[in-house]
């Protein structure tokens, strides 16, 4: 493959206004189509296959009206007053009339005609009912909910919204951090090669890279659901690695040029010696982010592709555009930066490790290294496996409104209805009756609602619509959506089902928001296990094949064992335990469910990538 890199490198650099010209028409191109597009990247989170997904599958096709995402609407009082008060009550019902003409918004649920008010009197409990999934509810239609609880918020009344979507539930992706990012890492580079034109040929050719797969990503956005948070990965890695592989490159380069070589040729060779490592280490991080489709969860498996083809875009740029662009650099590469504080000390650092690296610092800690192999082994591994050990501890669950930001409208209805209503109306389930086969349907359903009140962990159990040969029922537990009983819960209900069919021919699922998030965490969990055997067999098979041995594949697996479970265990202690739950203003709680698969992609591509 050296031969062919470096046949590669010489063509980009003495064509190198046809590379260019090619990667501009193609930035121009993808930026044509996702501004042409309109493709958005959304939240919408499901899982197909899971009981829950069957729960909503069921209700679209049976209940239409219940099919689309719910939106809790808590008005409290202070003080001594009531919501039952005469002006109080009135403000409310203006409110829910008004949420009644908001845009997709099918039907409400007035509090006082459900009879959802707070046993003190001083919170009432509403909903909207919306047509379609939270991925196509409308900004607009968010706002005009929001501005429909005026009547209640002019009479004094504190109005909060909680549920699948509400205003302000929607993340605003800011690109501030990845700005910061590359300022701090073009300075890093300065520092690093004491030149302007060297620390910013990998900026320059990382931001392209990034430029493509973001426009590439939004112009996907509008023929499949996208994930927001593809994009933030995307750019992380897209930014990391392509200034990562050209990194490697130029510093070659540079090398060789300080060495006496002239550019023309410098540039073909640093490819050439660089970049069989450079693509098989983009591929380790492309094989572990494709491997992501092996869990089987879509916006997992689009959060993969998009980083892998990110990461893809950033390799075939560091491979044609980079030796492109130092034949426009030249000898710019070598001029450095020479303060008078400095006193060339840049520019003897680099012509020591281009003509004398084994008097470099990098030489001298691995003379360090491999003469204390043995302590430092185990020094290692006994402290990765302190760090790792939280990790025995995991629990895995979904971000619920409990886990907003204290000035978010969602922390603070969850905080109304637990103080009100009980922590079990934050996360309410949707018992579904298929009615299908039930000898008699109306006896079915009150068999259900009797089955579901018997149940230990049950606070309250009320009927809902029913609609061709489908009936609904809400049960309210006595523990918090992300509480482990709630699953128990969840679970036991589902193992009800063989018994009543037997006795009523009807069957039933369980969904909802927290039956949805039991189902994730559920199938996220089982996912692992092989995710990882899929990733690392592919990788041991690329690497044995790249080095021809297999003592790099299997000190690069053991090397990645180690340092996931380390992150892993970091990450208990810090954000579950939190330990640092101060200094990082954060929440503790449960591990989001699909971290520890990202984790393992991103830490398992970049210890094989760096090794």
């Amino acid at each position: 493959m050296s031969t062919y890199m470096f046949r590669l490198g010489r063509w980009a650099f003495h064509h190198r206004r046809y590379v260019v010209a090619f990667w501009v028409v193609v930035a121009a191109a993808v930026i044509t189509i996702a501004i042409t597009s309109g493709g958005k990247t959304n939240d919408n989170f499901s899982i197909p296959g899971t009981p829950s997904d069957d729960a909503t599958e069921l209700l679209q096709e049976r209940i239409p009206s219940l099919g689309g995402v719910q939106t809790q609407i808590v008005f409290a009082t202070s003080g001594q007053n009531k919501v039952t008060d005469q002006a109080a009550q009135s403000a409310i019902e203006d409110a829910m009339q008004n949420v009644s003409t908001v845009p997709q918004v099918t039907s409400i649920v007035d509090p006082f005609q459900a009879n959802a008010i707070s046993p003190n009197d001083q919170a009432a409990l509403g909903q909207a009912q919306f047509t379609v999934e939270a991925s196509k509810v409308e900004e607009s239609s968010l706002d005009a909910l929001d501005a429909a609880v005026k009547p209640a918020r002019d009479a004094g009344l504190q109005v909060e919204f909680a549920g699948e979507i509400y205003p302000g539930s929607r993340l605003e992706i800011s690109e501030v951090p990845e700005i910061i990012g590359i300022a701090i890492a073009f300075i890093i580079l300065l520092i690093t090669f004491g030149a302007l034109v060297a620390a910013g040929l990998p900026i320059v050719t990382a931001a392209t890279g990034v430029l493509i797969g973001l426009m590439g990503i939004t112009g996907i956005a509008a023929l499949v659901d996208v994930a927001s948070a593809a994009t933030s990965l995307a750019i992380m890695l897209g930014l990391s690695c392509g200034i990562d592989y050209a990194l490697f490159i130029l510093s070659r380069h540079r090398n060789f040029v300080l060495a006496g070589m002239a550019v023309d040729e410098a540039a073909p060779m640093a490819l050439g010696t660089t970049g069989s490592s450079v693509v098989f280490a983009a591929l380790m991080v492309i094989i572990a982010l494709c491997g992501l489709t092996v869990a089987g969860i879509p916006f997992l498996t689009v959060m993969g592709l998009c980083a892998a083809g990110a990461v893809l875009i950033a390799l075939l740029i560091a491979i044609t555009l980079l030796p492109a662009l130092l034949g426009f650099a030249g000898a710019k590469v070598t001029k450095f930066l020479n303060p008078p504080f400095l006193r060339g000390h840049a520019e003897k650092t680099a012509r020591i490790a281009a003509t004398e690296p084994h008097r470099t610092r990098g030489a001298t800690w691995a003379r360090f290294v491999v003469k204390f192999r043995i302590p430092l082994i185990l020094a290692g591994v006994v402290l990765m496996a302190v760090i790792a050990f939280p990790v025995t501890h995991m629990s895995l669950g979904l971000p619920t409104g409990n886990d907003q930001p204290e000035d978010n409208t969602g922390k603070k209805a969850y905080e109304l209805i637990e103080d009100n209503f009980g922590v079990g109306f934050n996360g309410p389930l949707l018992v579904v009756v298929d009615l299908d086969k039930a000898t008699n349907p109306q006896q079915a359903t009150q068999t259900v609602i009797s089955d579901m009140e018997q149940e230990s962990g049950v606070a309250a159990v009320s009927p809902g619509p029913s609609q061709n040969n489908a009936s609904t029922v809400q049960v309210i537990p006595k523990t918090g959506p992300d509480d482990s009983e709630t699953a128990d819960l969840v679970n036991r209900i589902r193992d009800d089902n063989d018994t009543i069919e037997k006795q009523t021919g009807a069957t039933i699922l369980v969904g909802g928001l927290t039956a949805t998030n039991v189902d994730a965490s559920d199938r996220l969990a089982s996912a692992l296990p092989p995710f990882f055997a899929v990733v690392v067999s592919l990788a041991f098979v690329l690497l044995t094949v790249a080095f021809r041995t297999i003592l790099v594949p299997i000190t690069s697996i053991v090397g990645f064992v180690l340092s996931v479970l380390a992150a892993l265990g970091a990450q208990v202690a810090a954000f579950q335990w939190g330990w640092l739950a101060d200094l990082l203003n954060i929440t503790p709680d449960k591990t989001v469910s699909f971290l520890p698969l990202i984790v393992l992609a991103v830490i398992f591509g970049l210890s094989s990538d760096y090794e």
